[in-house]
This record gives structure tokens, sequence and C-alpha cells, in this order.
């Protein structure tokens, strides 16, 4: 079981270093593992070179494989154990930073205290990944985004979006009235994980809408883009709980308000044929309870 885990996990990161930090080796060791496993199968599974691993053919066959297998093992081995009285081991989950600012305190930070047998990997990246490949318990996104395959369970409710600017920016300048006027302000654009832009949305009734909004700023981060707005760089588009306490004490603005648009809230999601790990039933409870 460790020599297969130790060959998925070089497969997966294309890195022994990487790897190795995973699995809690040395690169050596892990090499050493997987030489083993490439000497008693006789054929090599990675070609390496100074810079690079890949797998090789046979490689590529061995660990299509190899790993859905590795992955009924580990469920079984999850069913068997997780009859034990208290939650325990590592959560791995994997979200948006985001969605991690937002419940680390609300969430995480009481689940540990409850729980101090069990810790939480709390990974946080822009783009959507592929949860099971990549070694992860859950993930936490929009709920529009969640994957086929994968059981939701509501975090939050529904996300209210608020275009801000502080009074600085708007001073001796006409706010705007409808999302058109946009076009005469500066604006704080938005960057998504794909690289491309993301123009703002509004809506009026059922009627749904997007502007190409200018600016000289793009930004992919929503936290630069709170403080770009609280220095003055222009207007922003924002999730309204991610200001609401700037817009309470003045330094925010909050404009365009008949305009802006609600999106579906975040919710914890995994695998649904996998059965969940006691830490993991612990932690949807916990959320199912508030």
């Amino acid at each position: 079981m460790r020599e297969l885990e130790a060959i998925a996990a070089v497969a997966r990161q294309r890195s022994f270093r990487l790897a190795a930090l995973d699995l809690g080796l040395s690169t050596t060791a892990l090499s050493r593992i997987v030489a083993g496993v490439e000497e008693r199968l006789g054929v090599q599974l990675f070609a390496r070179t100074t810079r690079s691993v890949a797998l090789t053919p046979a490689g590529e066959r061995f660990v299509a494989r190899m790993v859905p297998a590795l992955r009924e093992i580990g469920a079984a081995i999850d069913d068997a154990t997780d009859q034990r009285d208290a939650p325990s081991g590592t959560l791995r989950i994997n979200c948006s930073s985001g969605a991690a600012r937002r419940i680390l305190e609300p969430l995480v930070l009481p689940f540990l205290e409850r729980y101090p047998a069990v810790s939480i990997d709390l990974v946080t990246e822009s783009r959507l990944i592929d949860i099971v490949a990549q070694g992860f318990d859950a993930g936490i996104r929009q709920m529009g985004l969640v994957p086929t395959g994968m059981t939701g369970v509501p975090i939050s409710g529904p996300v209210h979006f608020l275009v801000v600017a502080s009074p600085a920016y708007l001073a001796g300048r006409e706010a705007p009235r409808v999302p058109a006027d946009l076009l005469d302000h500066r604006c704080i654009r938005i960057q998504l994980a794909n690289g491309a832009g993301y123009p703002w949305e509004f809506q009026e009734g059922a009627r749904q809408f997007a502007i190409d909004v200018p600016g000289a700023l793009t930004l992919d981060d929503p936290a630069l883009m709170r403080r770009a707005a609280l220095a003055n760089a222009g207007l922003a588009y924002m999730a309204e709980w991610r200001v609401e306490a700037d817009i309470a004490a003045g330094r925010l603005v909050s404009l365009l308000d008949q305009w802006m648009p609600t999106e579906e809230g975040l919710c914890l999601y995994h695998p649904s044929r996998r059965h969940p790990s006691a830490a993991l039933r612990a932690l949807i409870e916990m959320l199912n309870r508030n």
C-alpha cells in the first residue's frame, strides 16, 4: 500500500521532491521505494531528468489502473476504521482563498477546538481542480461550480454583490446612477484564474447583462481589490460580505444597489461514491447544525 501511494504521489506531482513532502518522506527514501517497485515489475515507470519527472508509457498504463484500485482500498480502510468513537486524522480541503477567509473563524477553528484529534489542511487556489485526483477529502466552492458526481452541503446563503468606492474617490465626481455610467469612471478590473477578464454583471428585473468596465488596474484577488478601493484607486465590484464592515464604518460607499445581482452561496462537496470519514462526517454535522 505504501509503495503504491508513493507511485501515485510522484505521478500526481510530477516531482519527487513535492511527492516526498506530501508523504512525509525524504526524497532519497522515496526514490528508493519507486526504484524498488520498478525493479520488481521489471519496467521503468518514470522517465527522470535533472529538471523533470514524467510517466513512461508503461507507467501511464500502470497508474491508470492502479490509482482507482488504490482509492477503493483506501475507502475500504476508511470504512473499517470509521467506527471509532472520536473523529481523528487529517482532513484535506481545497477551496478558493475567499472561501477560506470566510469559513476560517466561524467553522474551521470551532471544529478543531471541538475535535482535537482532527487536523485540517486547508489548501487554497483559484482554479477548480479534481479533488479526488489531487488527494483531497472535500472541496469548498460556490454551489454552481460543484462538479457532477459530488455531494454538496450548503455553507452559506446567497451572495449579494456591490459596486463600492471610497468617499475620497467620489469627491468632485458624479456618482454613477446607472451601470452605463461606469464607462466614465476608473474601475478596478477583475481577472479570472484562467487569465480572462470578468465583465461586471448587473440585472434589471429578469434581464441580466454585463459591462466590460474601463480601468488601468486589473487584479485577480478580491482582498487586493478591496484594498485598492480603500486607497481611492477607483470603483470595485465586491461580494457584500467582504466590504460590509467598511460600508458601515463609512470607509466605502455602496453604489447602483438596485442593479446588483445575487449568486449562489458556498457549499462543501465530497465524492458521492466514497463513504465520508468520521472526521468529514463530523464537519458535515457541524454545518447542518449551523
